[in-house]
């Protein structure tokens, strides 16, 4: 996203995302699944929309812890869609219920939702949104792309000559 290199740096809300977060190797579940919850909520929205309300986000979804959201019953649902602090979108909300669930059997399954990405065999984006897409909800090909450029799983988050791009890559 060259463009993205461009108008971030300085931005109240694009800068830090883009200097500290946006594709930068990312190991712990809770994270990983927050992740994946923004880039959810962002389809069909813009993405500084996503950013300032991520805080409040935060709150209202316990941290995206995936125990106590993976919980989540009617009740909480009818709470966060009264929340104007979150992005309120009943299938969104239900979808991201549900992946906190089923990566919850990931873990089980290869012990940790990050080493479920590590063990796919995927080459192309094309492979990750049909293992996606066969795993998760609501998961289109814009947000399995944007996720995995943002968790360093695949390239594309920063030219090649952006400060940050250098500094990700001293880390592999």
């Amino acid at each position: 996203m060259s463009g993205y290199c461009d108008i971030a740096p300085g931005h109240p809300y694009h800068g830090p995302y883009h200097e500290t977060e946006y594709g930068f190797p990312l190991r712990d579940d809770d994270a990983l699944f927050e992740r994946l919850c923004l880039e959810i909520f962002q389809a069909g929205l813009s993405w500084l929309i996503v950013l300032k309300k991520r805080e409040e986000m935060r709150r209202a979804f316990d941290g995206f812890a995936l125990k106590i959201v993976s919980s989540y019953d009617e009740t909480k649902i009818e709470q966060l869609l009264g929340n104007a602090g979150v992005v309120r979108h009943r299938g969104k909300i239900v979808a991201i219920i549900e992946n906190a669930k089923k990566i919850q059997g990931l873990q089980r399954d290869f012990g940790s939702f990050a080493a479920w990405l590590d063990a796919q065999k995927a080459s192309d984006r094309a492979e990750w949104l049909k293992i996606f897409k066969k795993t998760f909800k609501f998961t289109g090909g814009e947000i399995v792309n944007e996720f995995l450029m943002s968790i360093g799983k695949l390239p594309g988050a920063h030219r090649p000559d952006c400060p940050v791009a250098l500094k990700i890559q001293a880390l592999k």
